[in-house]
């Protein structure tokens, strides 16, 4: 039961941050920015300095982690490298977006394998 909300939780979390953190990609996009390039994304933000460079590097640097990190953890626990990849495409929408949802996922997965008889 716990395990439930808890992923539910982190689905929410998922599914949520794309309805809050993508208004602020739509603006920047009608101003010029381009999604598909993530480094002027991020630097774009960094000059600003202060707060926004702080969460700009925070968010770099815990998405390239979830990138280095996504496709082995795929691969060691049974699911797979394709699926490993996935998750880094879908990072592209945002790692508060994909970085839940490969959680309960992950651990689903892993629950499954460690059920007998399925």
């Amino acid at each position: 039961m716990a395990t439930n909300i808890k992923h539910a939780f982190l689905l929410l979390i998922s599914i949520g941050s794309l309805f809050i953190v993508w208004p602020f990609a739509f603006d920047w996009m009608k101003d010029g920015g381009n999604i598909m390039n993530p480094v002027t994304f991020f630097t774009d933000v960094y000059k600003l300095g202060g707060a926004p460079a702080f969460l700009t590097v925070d968010i770099a640097v815990a998405w390239l982690a979830f990138m280095v990190w996504v496709v082995p953890d795929a691969k060691r626990i049974g699911l797979g490298a394709k699926w490993g990849w996935i998750f880094i495409a879908l990072s592209y929408l945002g790692t508060c977006f994909a970085l839940p949802l490969y959680i309960v996922v992950r651990e689903r997965f892993i629950a499954k394998q460690n059920t007998p008889g399925i």
